[in-house]
């Protein structure tokens, strides 16, 4: 059986499509819940004969709750999740200590979370939780994925990207 590797927030598709398509032995699930992102990585997912890449169109936490079994995932990313700027509105982002510790149950023990920000408050407020999560402890940092269309508009302003990776204790 493959390893799986979910992805939240596939946006477009392209670097979901790019990781699957570099890596055939990997079984990936993407959920995206924009309309045009899912019909954009399914054009690509069929274009390029992908058959390692599913995808669910609906709420990631749902799914994850509901319908990833606990410790099956060698794998989570999540890339340039929306970040929520202002002060009031920090609470809707998605990397909460609830988050951390669902995320934590659902990988399996060795496996891997991957999140990347241009928004550096958004880093240090990830970096936080996550470090505090008890059974996810800080793995090599290192960006192996391709640009996203968020990290290149990012760049452009002068945003410096952070990638964070967690691994889940043994």
């Amino acid at each position: 059986m493959a390893p799986v590797v979910l992805e939240i927030g596939s946006g477009m598709g392209e670097p979901t499509a790019e990781i699957a398509q570099q890596n055939p032995a990997i079984d990936f699930i993407a959920i995206e819940v924009h309309g045009p992102g899912v019909g954009s990585l399914l054009k690509k997912i069929e274009a390029l004969g992908l058959y390692n890449l599913r995808l669910i169109r609906h709420d990631a936490v749902e799914v994850l709750e509901r319908m990833i079994a606990d410790a099956s995932l060698a794998g989570l990313h999540l890339f340039f999740p929306d970040p929520w700027p202002k002060k009031r509105h920090h609470k809707r982002r998605l990397v909460q200590p609830s988050f951390a510790a669902l995320a934590a149950r659902k990988l399996a023990p060795g496996g891997y979370f991957h999140a990347a920000t241009d928004w550096r408050e958004y880093a240090e407020q990830m970096d936080a939780v996550l470090s505090n999560e008890p059974k996810l402890e800080k793995a090599a940092q290192g960006k192996n994925r391709p640009l996203t269309k968020f990290e290149r508009r990012g760049m452009k302003l002068g945003h410096q990207v952070r990638d964070l990776v967690f691994r889940r204790k043994m």
